[in-house]
């Protein structure tokens, strides 16, 4: 049966002959199931879409992008969700969370997944064969999003951001064609993707190599919030020492008294320490030793692990929930540093902030890939992250900005207020290259959703 479309220029016939192309199913505002398809990790946006197709297949991609160019409308795309930035209107939006494939080739060292699959199922599969991707700290987060925005995680300082070893990208552009790219063939659009996000089409599948990493001396150690002080400056002393075999990150947290929360973090200050070392656990021992010396913790799970445990280290929250994501990158973290951020964060601040992190970067998180790519910050120290209640303003950012390498990383940017930041997440020389790729790979500006490479230069870098 037919069914009318609410919105006005929006094919009816055009709407049930793409339901007849497509092998996923299509929702209509008021559909059964159109709600469901929609919801996401972070629901701090309410899409509101003229169509959503749930793709189970290149093909179902393909089609949904002719149709959004043939009626005029934007394309979005969504697997989990983690990173909603601006509600999606008067679009088509592409639901990925079906296409959830993932093979692992132990030979090659390298998996291939779909467009929907989540790092938990990554993981997995190489753990089999004693490798490990480089996924982030929540193994719930899409492979894809989070890969395409460079893909910062527990491995970084060893082995780089997730997309410097991306090897071949399957991926839908603007005119409809389904598209293999790799560094031999479309060479451009392939160094655009992989840090350049959705701006260029939609992923349908990646393959990236992935390292041999069997265990991890790792965990995380939770501190009381009055020891804030001497841990910060302890950890960004030390972490100047360390080698690139160690990944580690700091967070303030301040969590609700809830029962999902452990008791000892409820309603309280906490700074919760994460340790990531692929070297020797005796050894391990010994390079954290002088943080636990600084007081007794609450909680201490840093030990040998396997690698297939490693969402032990951060303990993402697993629930949804609405929040603002913003961040900068730090050129560098002084005593002053420090202070400022004490000021803003600490145990004596106004903060109200669940999170505010800081990740150690540097190593191979400072040098440039094998396979160039666009990715940015190679040059920073830190990331200085913050996730905030809805409608909370920033308060911990503003005071840091001194020590800003005035970018910001764009993975820890989410929430409708940093829709107009993705100019601040690259060089002026790579942003662009990047809207000279856009330009030719996406002349009507169809996936203009999100983080989006904005054509027009006055609203460029708005924050």
């Amino acid at each position: 049966m037919s069914r009318q479309s609410p919105y006005p220029g929006v094919s009816r016939r055009a709407v049930d002959q793409l339901i007849i192309q497509v092998k996923g199913d299509v929702f209509l505002p008021g559909d059964p199931g159109y709600e469901a398809e929609l919801s996401g990790f972070n629901q701090i946006v309410r899409h509101r879409p003229a169509v959503v197709v749930a793709a189970t297949c290149a093909e179902d991609v393909a089609a949904a992008v002719s149709f959004a160019r043939d009626q005029g409308l934007a394309v979005g795309v969504q697997a989990t969700g983690h990173g909603s930035v601006a509600p999606a209107e008067r679009a088509v939006m592409i639901s990925t969370r079906w296409m959830h494939t993932v093979s692992v080739d132990p030979e090659a060292r390298t998996a291939q997944v779909e467009a929907g699959a989540l790092w938990h199922q990554v993981i997995a599969a190489a753990a089999f064969h004693g490798l490990a991707p480089l996924n982030g700290s929540s193994p719930q987060v899409g492979v894809v999003g989070y890969t395409l925005g460079g893909g910062l995680g527990p491995l970084g300082r060893q082995y780089g951001y997730a997309a410097d070893h991306v090897t071949r990208i399957q991926i839908v552009t603007a005119d409809g064609i389904h598209r293999t790219v790799t560094p031999e063939r479309d060479s451009d659009l392939f160094w655009a993707v992989r840090g350049g996000k959705g701006n260029f089409g939609i992923v349908t599948a990646l393959e990236f190599r992935l390292m041999p990493v069997r265990r991890l001396y790792g965990g995380g150690i939770y501190f009381p919030g009055e020891r804030a002080a001497s841990l910060i400056r302890t950890w960004w002393e030390w972490a100047g020492a360390v080698p690139e075999s160690m990944t580690s990150s700091l967070a303030l947290l301040r969590l609700p008294d809830a029962p999902t929360v452990p008791a000892y973090l409820r309603d309280r200050l906490t700074v919760h320490l994460r340790i990531a070392f692929t070297g020797p656990a005796d050894e391990g021992e010994r390079l954290v030793r002088p943080l636990r010396a600084v007081g007794a913790a609450l909680a201490d799970t840093v030990g040998d692990m396997p690698y297939s445990a490693v969402a032990e280290i951060h303990q993402d929250p697993t629930e949804p929930q609405p929040y603002h994501e913003r961040n900068i990158v730090l050129r560098e973290f002084d005593d002053e540093a420090i202070d400022a951020l004490l000021a803003a964060a600490g145990p004596d601040s106004a903060c109200a902030d669940p999170m505010v992190e800081l990740r150690h970067l540097g190593g191979a998180l400072s040098r440039p890939p094998m396979l160039p790519n666009a990715v940015g910050n190679r040059d920073g120290a830190l990331t200085l992250s913050t996730l905030s209640r809805p409608g909370s303003a920033d308060c911990v950012l503003g005071p840091l900005a001194r020590w800003s390498t005035g970018r910001r990383y764009l993975n820890f940017l989410a929430g409708p207020d940093t829709a107009y930041a993705v100019a601040d997440c690259y060089d002026q020389d790579t942003y662009a290259r990047l809207r000279q790729v856009k330009e030719q790979t996406d002349p009507l500006n169809l996936f203009r959703l999100g983080h989006a490479l904005r054509p027009d230069r006055s609203t460029e870098g708005r924050a």
